[in-house]
């Protein structure tokens, strides 16, 4: 990029995220900053605190405890369908939570798969859902398939000249753990631990619909309790600032724990272990995989199967659904375009500084500005933004407008690092071919950018929507009778116990998550797009 206003694209990417988190933030401290002092002082909001810290912590040891001997057994094992399992532990990071809280409730509800099970057997029903119990379920079903694909990348990443040093001594189950994949391990976990906590410790839709009451209340929907039932202003403020104060530390703390793998090797080490013929490791792995894949597919299969009921055809008539899912095509499309121009903006002028000026200190500050979103949880942003404007006007009014600046801005890390890399390459590449042949601003853009970036971009464009698509946070906020997506008529629908009408409304919202995904994926990705 060799315009004179090389600096413009990263100034207003700048501006616009500060000027949507530092005014919410400002609001949140002026309502409510003089009373995060005042919130330990009552025993209600003590135990919320303490509750959310026991679940994210318990969750992150599950999770965890889970997903090293998963990661064990999927590097020892090759079995049919083992490649679809891997995509399947992806496919947990974009489904929308209310889609995996109604598989849930339909496999561990009253009425679902478990105590159909428990009844056929001659059982009484058990109920064990809501409340502390349902949320571990949930929040290991969505963290332990992220663990284990990255332990399974550092196990697969030990190098074969250790496995074949380790079979020629002889290594036993116990020494093989201890000598080569504890360490291979070792490295991620105090990062997985960090990064897992802080999504438990944030977790909303999933305290909120499987909670159950006060008992099992986190800060976040405390927060939202706050606003939308007791209209509590100033209460909203000091838990959002005191959740923005704790996200900043849990933040600080997975970069400061997270590193590097310590092996880079080849993926035939797996060939190698001598450890897979033998029967102790064939029961272990066998038992780990059951227990993994009892908590993984159950909820995956009710999604898909609870929707083909005799009332569906019915259901899906809903004027109600269809409006719900044009609003949610129209959030997401919208708040995936401006997440992907603001992260382009950004990276525009950061990779200018970097390698045309070989500033790297400015260029990193510059790119910190959407990762810092990363503290803002999307409750803490909305209720800033609900202080903010409320005196000013209606704010269900601008619900759509704010619904979409938020999901927007917290897409934007996650473009961040699947853009960054691609659009520097482009610039390394090409910079020096471009300026001899005198290629600029839309030459450029059509001839060189586009066939190269047009993956990531496709990529980048269809994770944002994606997640806008599950959001529940910011719309339990700014929703209204007007303003209905899927995953809060989902919500809605599960609240009150219409489980064909939310089998029908789960099963759009997965139609629509895969279509959309594999959409955008395939059509503006092209199939004939370079993959530099």
């Amino acid at each position: 990029m060799s315009f004179r206003f090389w600096w413009l694209p990263g100034a207003f990417g700048v501006a616009a995220i500060l000027l949507l988190t530092a005014a919410p933030i400002t609001a949140l401290l002026v309502q409510g900053g003089s009373n995060v002092s005042l919130i330990v002082a009552d025993p209600y909001l003590r135990h919320v605190i303490w509750f959310s810290f026991y679940q994210a912590a318990l969750s992150t040891l599950l999770s965890l405890g889970l997903a090293v001997p998963v990661a064990q057994a999927l590097s020892r094992r090759r079995f049919p369908c083992r490649g679809l399992l891997l995509r399947l532990f992806g496919l947990s990071l974009v489904l929308p939570v209310i889609l995996v809280v109604f598989g849930m409730v339909a496999v561990h509800g009253r009425q679902g798969w478990s105590n159909t099970l428990l009844q056929w057997f001659g059982l009484e029903p058990v109920s064990y859902l809501y409340g502390l119990t349902g949320i571990l379920l949930a929040h290991v079903f969505f963290n332990m398939p992220l663990a284990a694909r990255i332990l399974l990348q550092n196990i697969e990443a030990i190098p074969a000249s250790q496995w074949r040093l380790a079979s020629q001594l002889g290594f036993n189950s116990r020494q093989l753990f201890r000598w080569l994949i504890w360490p291979a391990v070792r490295s991620s976990l105090p990062g997985l631990a960090s990064l897992i906590f802080m999504l438990c410790f944030t977790s909303f839709a999933t305290v909120m619909a499987l909670g159950g009451g006060p008992k099992s209340t986190t800060l976040e929907v405390a927060i939202y309790q706050a606003l939308r039932y007791d209209f509590d202003l100033s209460l909203a403020g000091s838990l959002a600032l005191l959740q923005l104060l704790l996200c900043s530390v849990f933040l600080l703390l997975q970069y400061t724990l997270s590193k590097p793998p310590e092996y880079r090797g080849d993926r035939l080490s797996a060939c190698l272990r001598h450890d897979v013929p033998w029967w102790r490791t064939r029961l272990t792995d066998a038992l780990v995989m059951t227990v993994a894949l009892g908590i993984f597919l159950p909820p995956l299969v009710a999604i898909m199967t609870a929707g083909m009921n005799a009332r569906l055809l019915a259901a899906l008539t809903s004027m109600q659904l269809w409006s719900a899912l044009g609003q949610s095509v129209t959030i997401a499309l919208s708040a995936g375009s401006l997440s992907v121009l603001l992260t382009a903006a950004l990276l525009l002028t950061s990779r200018h500084l970097r390698i045309r000026r070989e500033q790297n200190l400015p260029a990193s500050l510059i790119e910190s500005a959407a990762s810092a979103v990363l503290v803002l949880p999307a409750v803490v942003l909305s209720t800033g933004l609900f202080i903010l404007l409320r005196g000013v006007t209606d704010v269900f009014a601008l619900g759509p407008l704010l619904v979409v600046l938020v999901n927007a801005l917290m897409a934007m890390p996650y473009g961040l690092r699947t853009l960054q890399h691609p659009m520097e390459q482009v610039s390394r590449r090409y910079d020096r071919l471009c300026d001899s042949l005198a290629l600029h601003n839309l030459n450029r853009l059509r001839l060189v950018e586009w066939p190269v970036l047009r993956r990531p971009l496709a990529l980048t464009l269809a994770l944002a929507m994606m997640l806008s698509l599950g959001d529940l946070s910011a719309i339990a906020l700014f929703g209204s009778q007007q303003l209905q997506t899927l995953p809060w008529l989902l919500y809605q629908q599960l609240g009150n116990y219409q489980m064909t009408e939310a089998a029908a409304t789960a099963l759009v919202l997965l139609v629509l998550n895969l279509t959309l995904f594999l959409f955008i994926e395939r059509v503006l990705g092209g199939r004939d797009a370079h993959t530099d």
